[in-house]
């Protein structure tokens, strides 16, 4: 039997997407082991200095050196690996609750209520989501709350749309159609019949907003408006080597390569979602 060239093609693009998936699940599995048994690994404290031992190469009791303050390198990269990884999950899921959930619950309250909240959404949206992250850090101040909330926040709109979107699909569907026939409330129709076709475009959507996140935290840590000074994320990590590059070019070299690889793994994973979410292009995912 002849196979045709265009599904030559689909089933070429859906091995590389299986592939690049494969590559996502190891390089996030690898990230999630590093945070979790990284530190007791190493045995040694991320923020103890040891100024005779500055830019030190690596060595057995150093595995990847020590910084330009003799912090070693590896347990920082770990519990920054840790601490990114959490800021970044939580300020989606953040962004999830303040986007979808309140525009939904705005949507099924009325015509007035969705134009004020979706109003606010739309400033939101006017700005840039780091300068934005920036001005909330600003009011709020340092720390790790404060900055999964200003992620958070910069990044609802985006799960808001989606969820207006969703509800705005599913709304002429004929079973809610029914539902409505049936006087049943705006927010029973919500919860039993959009919620659960809202899922995977949710998951999809938070698998694309999720490196976003990181790297809006990286920059803003770089800057050294994000968390405190001496926490070991990527970003401060990255922001204290830079000066020391050339005597100690692990310091530098692993946060950055741990947020490309990161970045590139939810990439990866995002577009494999997108795909399997989509019922005219799964085979191609396949």
């Amino acid at each position: 039997m002849r196979i045709s060239p265009v599904c030559a093609d689909e089933g070429g693009a859906g091995s590389v997407r299986s592939r690049g998936a494969a590559i996502a699940v190891v390089i996030l599995g690898g990230a999630v082991l590093l945070a979790l048994a990284g530190p007791a690994l190493s045995g040694l404290d991320p923020l103890a200095q040891n100024i005779g031992g500055a830019n030190m190469p690596p060595s057995a009791a150093h595995w990847l050196g020590q910084d330009h303050l003799g912090r070693d390198i590896f347990t920082r990269l770990a519990v920054g690996t840790r601490l990114t990884l959490f800021v970044a999950l939580a300020a989606t899921l953040a962004a999830i609750l303040i986007g979808a959930v309140l525009g939904l619950v705005a949507i099924a309250s009325g015509r007035i209520a969705e134009t004020l909240v979706f109003g606010g959404y739309d400033l939101v949206r006017a700005m840039p989501s780091i300068l934005l992250a920036m001005t909330l850090l600003v009011a709020l101040g340092p720390g790790i709350l404060p900055l999964t909330l200003a992620i958070g926040i910069a990044y609802a709109p985006i799960f808001a749309h989606v969820a207006r979107a969703v509800w705005r699909r599913e709304s002429s569907a004929g079973y809610v159609a029914a539902a409505r026939v049936m006087a049943a409330p705006p927010l029973s129709i919500l919860s039993r019949h959009v919620a659960p076709n809202l899922f995977g475009a949710i998951v999809t959507q938070a698998a694309i907003v999720v490196p976003r996140a990181i790297t809006t935290e990286s920059v803003l840590s770089f800057f050294g408006i994000g968390v405190t000074p001496g926490t070991p994320t990527w970003g401060r990590m990255i922001a204290d080597a830079v000066r020391h590059a050339e005597t100690a070019p692990l310091a530098l070299a692993m946060p950055v390569a741990a947020l490309s690889a990161i970045t590139l793994a939810f990439a990866l994973l995002g577009d494999r979602l997108r795909l399997g979410s989509d019922p005219l292009r799964r085979g191609m995912a396949a």
